[in-house]
């Protein structure tokens, strides 16, 4: 052996002949069945591959494969382990340059069948199983390093090497089901356990893997799954992915995950575990991936999970119609379970992934969400729920607000505006008036997260009168200008959803402890003086409604209305500290503890307590009055003028939206302006035609300017003197029912007017009149939409010589 090293060394142009020399004993040496001579062969083989590493050596390798080939092809294990070996060695060697010709079809088939070796004897089929492992990662390190050389990611390799790996993996008896990364095998375990080997190569595989190779090397995946039904039980899939997700490259975890979503989207139909196991799959990889980089996916996983949400609520439907139309089917009560199974996978699923992102994103991904929750009566929503009915309906609506209720868990905004601008805060309110105690419920649950920005909720929990607040410590901070704006902006929206969700006929305890919770945040997060007067308004205006009981609430949904009100004053009270309104509260509470105990919460949710039968024969001591709260916040400083108007609930969008009619409907348009409240308003007509002709007429200034003046001075002396919500309750519907109409007239009018004017006063030649008039155009143009941009601001009367004044400047500037 010495010898012919030497001799191949010093002449390297000979290794070609030896090398076929050494392949031809081989191959009769195999079929002759002279494992003596083979075993010789093979090491001379070994060690001259070894020893020599010049150029020549190109023609030597492709007899050294060729004799492995045999090896490999042959029916005894030892030949087999032994060119397995010989391989493994050839595949550590680094070759100066890259042979292109050269390819390994027929090791990859060759190994990956090794792989799934079946031999009777276990001592066997685990020895032929390591060596092809070994052998596979061997071909794997050979090729994956060349970028010219990319033949082992083609589909056809990928397809045999990843399934015999996984086949391998699948015997791990302990499956890690840790969050954190799998742990590493020891030296002793990659050498003995195929099992721990094909793990160690299948990292090895997708370490490696690049951009363009990612999904080829993750696509088998799916299909082994598939095909051996391991999604349900899914542990075994679970740490595939926790391996793939640890292994490859952050920046490509976003290619898993959207291979898991098309995977998902493929098995819809599906039975819901299988369903259900790949969504917690997802889960998994989601976990592990918003850690590092989710990649431009985020707005694909929420879209495609809640697609597979209103699926798996449309076949819960349908198995429930399918009960009420034939009570034989005895899996049906199975199937419905498993389809809550799936629904819970996703809500999680979406939970999980919405608290990972950031602020800015969880903010948009709220924003989608809800955008998706249908509510009756309105087409606003993008979630197709034409195969639903009114059941399926109700199920998404019930599963959407839960995810979006996780979504929201621990969402930290600076300001409340941010939390809830006004794009979000109209949808959300809109199912917070649903005949649906659960869905009122998961709406406050939802606000409670966005409002509560100092975890003050849980020393809120559960509605009861406590005795000394500042025992709760509760956390605060002062309300910034923000804050204050937008409660001047939407208080009295939210004030009319608590105020009509007290008298809901479903309402439960849980409902009366949320609505408490809610003004109680209010309180703490955004009262002024102004809102704590407004909330304390609200208090009493329930107050009167469950005593005058105008919607026929039973007693028991009275009773919990007084106790909602007693234990939200004995709150504020406290947290204003006003000595004189703690001393009312307190003296009412005692009270009721005596003689009333049913209007107290303690007592009402209680599974029996005793209820009277009517209110109107109690003693108007058990009651919060108005004229004791005003004269003891009047001595501390509060402007308490606004707690004799009682409250009236403001009109709401929806509202205003269902009595806005087409431009096109009408010609004339009878207003109204205010009603008629004293004699001395019959100076002014309250009512005025307005057409095109009148408006025409109104822009002319001339003459009209002292009757102007005389309706603007009733008009602000009617606003500065009535109560704010009697206005607003009066005026908002007509006045947001008048906007767009007027605004479209008065546009048409202006812009003629403007137009007409301004081609009279400039005497332009007839040769240039073409593009002087589009200097006019655009002047006025430009003029309309700064006025339009003010909002209104802009008495009508002088819309027009501003207008042309603009259109003037800019034609003498250009």
């Amino acid at each position: 052996m010495e010898k012919l090293t030497f001799y191949a060394v010093s002449a390297p142009e000979k290794l070609d002949r030896i090398g076929s020399y050494l392949a031809e004993r081989l191959s009769r040496d195999v079929v002759r069945h002279r494992s003596g001579y083979v075993l010789i062969a093979m090491e001379a083989l070994d060690q001259l591959l070894m020893a020599c590493h010049s150029q020549s050596i190109k023609p030597f390798v492709e007899s050294f494969l060729h004799m492995v080939a045999k090896l490999l092809e042959s029916g005894e294990p030892k030949l087999q382990v032994l060119g397995t070996n010989s391989f493994v060695k050839f595949a550590n060697i680094e070759e100066d340059t890259p042979s292109y010709h050269r390819r390994y079809d027929f090791f990859v088939s060759r190994f990956s069948a090794m792989c799934h070796s079946c031999d009777s004897d276990p001592e066997t089929r685990t020895e032929i199983r390591i060596a092809g492992i070994r052998g596979i990662q061997g071909v794997v390190r050979k090729t994956v390093n060349d970028e010219l050389r990319a033949t082992i990611w083609e589909p056809q390799h990928m397809d045999k090497i990843v399934p015999s790996l996984l086949f391998n993996m699948q015997k791990i008896e302990e499956v890690d089901s840790r969050i954190g990364p799998p742990p590493s095998p020891s030296a002793a375990d990659k050498e003995e356990n195929p099992a721990m080997l094909a793990e160690n190569c299948f990292r090895e595989l997708l370490g490696r893997a690049t951009f363009g190779n990612m999904n080829n090397a993750v696509r088998p995946v799916f299909a082994h799954l598939d095909h051996h039904r391991l999604w349900d039980p899914n542990e075994f899939a679970v740490h595939c992915f926790k391996v793939i997700m640890y292994s490859i490259q952050a920046q490509y975890s976003h290619h898993v995950i959207q291979e898991i979503l098309g995977h998902l989207d493929a098995r819809k139909k599906d039975s819901p575990r299988v369903r259900a196991g790949i969504i917690q799959v997802l889960l998994e990889a989601v976990a592990i991936a918003a850690k590092g980089s989710i990649g431009p996916t985020v707005l694909e996983v929420f879209n495609t999970l809640l697609k597979h949400l209103r699926l798996s609520v449309e076949f819960e439907a349908r198995d429930l119609q399918g009960e009420s139309i034939s009570s034989a089917n005895l899996n049906t009560s199975s199937k419905d379970s498993d389809e809550k199974i799936v629904q819970n996978a996703v809500i999680q699923t979406i939970g999980f992934f919405g608290s990972n992102l950031p602020d800015y994103q969880r903010s948009e991904i709220m924003m989608f969400i809800m955008g998706k929750v249908p509510v009756f009566g309105t087409s606003t929503h993008t979630l197709d729920i034409s195969q639903l009915g009114d059941l399926g309906t109700r199920r998404i609506q019930i599963m959407l607000l839960r995810s979006l209720l996780m979504v929201t868990s621990g969402y930290k905004a600076k300001t409340i505006v941010t939390a809830l601008p006004g794009s979000f805060l109209d949808p959300l309110l809109s199912p917070s008036l649903m005949e649906d105690y659960e869905l009122r419920q998961l709406v406050l649950e939802v606000m409670h997260n966005l409002m509560d920005r100092h975890d003050n909720r849980a020393k809120l929990r559960g509605i009861r009168i406590i005795p000394d607040v500042a025992d709760l410590k509760i956390k605060r901070e002062k309300i910034c200008r923000q804050d204050t704006s937008f409660m001047k902006k939407n208080g009295q929206q939210l004030y009319r959803h608590i105020y009509l969700g007290c008298k809901e006929e479903d309402n439960v305890q849980k409902n009366y402890e949320l609505l408490y919770t809610s003004l109680a945040l209010i309180t703490i997060e955004l009262a002024n003086e102004e809102v704590v007067i407004d909330l304390i308004r609200l208090a009493i205006a329930l107050q009167d409604s469950a005593i005058i009981n105008e919607d026929n609430l039973s007693m028991f949904h009275r009773c919990g209305i007084m106790a909602l009100v007693a234990a939200y004053l004995n709150f504020v009270s406290q947290m204003i500290a006003v000595p004189a309104f703690c001393q009312h509260v307190s003296k009412v509470i005692e009270i009721r503890t005596m003689e009333a105990p049913y209007f107290l919460p303690e007592h009402i949710f209680r599974d029996k307590c005793m209820l009277p039968k009517s209110l109107e024969k109690h003693d108007k001591n058990l009651y919060f009055l108005t004229n004791k709260i005003a004269e003891s916040l009047g001595g501390s400083g509060y402007s308490v003028e606004r707690l004799s108007v009682p409250y009236v609930p403001q009109v709401t969008d929806e509202d205003r939206l269902s009595r806005r009619k087409s431009i096109v409907d009408t010609v004339s348009i009878q207003v109204d302006i205010l009603p008629n409240s004293s004699p001395s308003d019959d100076v002014v007509s309250n009512t005025e035609e307005i057409t095109f002709e009148a408006l025409k007429k109104a822009i002319d200034t001339s003459g009209m300017e002292e009757q102007e003046k005389e309706k603007r001075r009733l008009v602000i002396e009617r606003f500065q003197k009535a109560p704010f919500e009697e206005i607003a309750a009066q005026c908002e519907s007509k006045a947001n029912f008048l906007h767009d109409r007027l605004a479209q007239i008065l546009e048409l009018t202006i812009r003629n007017e403007a137009h007409d004017r301004g081609r009279e006063k400039l005497q332009v030649p007839p040769k240039e009149r073409t593009s002087a008039y589009s200097y006019i155009d655009f002047g006025v143009e430009t003029g309309l939409c700064i006025m339009w941009h003010s909002k209104g601001a802009i008495d009508r009367n002088c819309a027009s010589e501003i207008f042309f004044s603009i259109a003037v400047s800019f034609i003498f500037s250009t």
